[in-house]
């Protein structure tokens, strides 16, 4: 087995509490050790959410391993079910009571008896299922369960809504710029004269679920969650759905078009082709910044994009396609969702990497040497070592990734944000220079240890300040260069003397 000190998809539990926990009273037990409660500190705090997490463990510990859990979460559902009178409790299972081969559906089974609110088991397998797989599963499964018993109490709504409706499906709690995105989206929707008919789960009631085959369409506007339920919807209801994600000004408008498309095969008389060419000449200051002298000056730069399926496909293609930058490296860590990653990068890019090891994904880094990164907070602390800027676009977060102020990521003014996101995170004109000027690049101690943490040499005094001498923006390719110069030569220290000889060797 090999020791995981990053994560980029967290286990499975972590994806049903983030579920759960963001539809409307909605209560989660989650049968673990008190080591993998973590999660109502992360939602409290990097999300800066201001109502209680609704969260309970129901601890496993030696009591329960000596006589068995099945009293113990017996009693702390039912016990929620009187305290907080939810709608719902979801049971998840973790790893250990995976482990402990716990029958968890005999104990929700046995709650419902006795609890006045619907009791049911996320249904995931944690062996097999991270994060965002286990939510994307969990919510098709809350749906699918109150639209059958909607089925059985013969309270199914027939028919549409008499004007066009969509659901908006996959917003969640500690989703990246989630919270910010829904806002563009329903701005961008009541655009097009279309009614909001729902959106979940964040914020929804699982009682209202019951009314999303009313809506004309589904937009899924992230890959990772959301999918799951569209397929259900159009698999049970004949429902459409648009899965395009409208970040971007071209891919903004491919997704008002299909909306468009869905909306005309139903009867509407649908036409955004003049909403779309205002937008993207005389609204979106996108369109106007990738003709302007300030991004011209960017046309060629090498750039690595690295995240989750949804935002890395989405930027490689607006640095490419928008932008005219070259993208030498588009990566993911959704390994399980592969193909599709290749298909939607193909053509926009120089490589591929489908990985879940940062060290993987930092040495490429290393070695490419872009002028700029964009992915996730590991790849800012790569960008930082490399003294290489990045720009944060996807999951895993950090509380700066939930910024007070409005930055969407979706639609015409997520367009205007990435902009403003991918032009500042480049190092431009003078400044390397004003820094080298003013001392900049010596402030701080120059980085001594490779990337994956396996370096056997040592920089001795004289060859660190012969390094300190070399200009700032190459400092970090001539280091490299040596070091591997050493290597090849079996030298363990670097010295000046062997900074001149890997000098020499490369006829600089």
């Amino acid at each position: 087995m090999k020791l995981a000190y990053w994560m980029y998809a967290g286990p499975a539990h972590i994806g049903t509490l983030r579920i759960a926990s963001s539809f409307k009273n909605v209560h989660a037990i989650m049968h673990a050790p008190l080591g993998d409660d973590y999660f109502n500190v992360m939602r409290s705090m990097l999300s800066r959410e201001r109502d209680f997490t609704p969260v309970t463990t129901s601890v496993v510990d030696r009591h329960v391993l000596a006589r068995g859990s099945q009293e113990k979460v017996v009693d702390n559902i039912t016990r929620k079910d009187r305290e907080e009178h939810p709608d719902l409790i979801v049971l998840t299972p973790t790893c250990t009571s995976s482990i402990l081969q716990e029958d968890l559906a005999n104990f929700v089974e046995r709650a419902s008896i006795d609890a006045q609110g619907d009791v049911m088991l996320a249904d995931v397998n944690h062996y097999r299922a991270n994060e965002l797989q286990a939510a994307d599963r969990t919510l098709q499964q809350i749906v699918e369960f109150y639209i059958n018993k909607a089925a059985k109490q013969g309270n199914l709504p027939e028919g549409k809504t008499e004007k066009p409706s969509v659901n908006i499906i996959g917003i969640t709690t500690l989703g990246f710029h989630n919270n910010h995105d829904i806002t563009e989206l329903k701005r961008l929707m009541a655009d097009l004269g279309i009614e909001v008919n729902a959106v979940i789960p964040e914020g929804a009631s699982v009682t209202e679920l019951k009314n999303l085959p009313k809506a004309w369409f589904n937009l899924i506007p992230y890959r990772e969650i959301g999918s799951m339920t569209a397929e259900y919807l159009q698999r049970e209801f004949e429902m459409p759905y648009v899965d395009i994600t409208p970040m971007g000004v071209v891919e903004t408008a491919r997704c008002i078009r299909a909306i468009q498309k869905i909306l005309n095969q139903q009867g509407a008389d649908a036409n955004y082709e003049e909403f779309i060419d205002n937008q993207t000449r005389f609204v979106s200051q996108a369109a106007w910044f990738s003709r302007s002298i300030d991004c011209q000056n960017l046309t060629g730069k090498r750039c690595v994009v690295f995240g989750d399926n949804t935002h890395a496909a989405a930027l490689t293609k607006v640095l490419t396609r928008e932008m005219g930058l070259k993208v030498v490296l588009a990566g993911t860590y959704c390994k399980y969702d592969e193909a599709w990653f290749r298909q939607e990068v193909e053509g926009y890019c120089d490589e591929v990497l489908i990985s879940e090891d940062n060290g993987a994904i930092a040495d490429k880094i290393a070695k490419l040497e872009p002028a700029a990164i964009f992915g996730t907070q590991m790849e800012r602390h790569v960008g930082k070592r490399l003294n290489i800027p990045c720009g944060v676009i996807a999951a895993p977060i950090h509380v700066q990734n939930f910024p007070v102020g409005y930055r969407p990521f979706l639609g015409y003014e997520g367009a205007n944000q990435l902009v403003d996101l991918i032009y500042n995170s480049f190092t431009l004109g003078m400044e390397d220079h004003l820094l080298e000027i003013f001392g900049g690049h010596d402030t701080k101690e120059v980085l001594t240890q490779t990337l994956s943490a396996e370096s056997d040499l040592n920089w001795s005094a004289d060859g660190l300040t012969e390094l300190k001498r070399v200009p700032g923006f190459v400092r970090g390719k001539v280091k490299r260069n040596t070091e591997k110069f050493a290597r090849e030569q079996g030298h363990t220290e670097i010295t000046a003397e062997v900074m001149y000889a890997a000098k020499e060797a490369v006829g600089a």
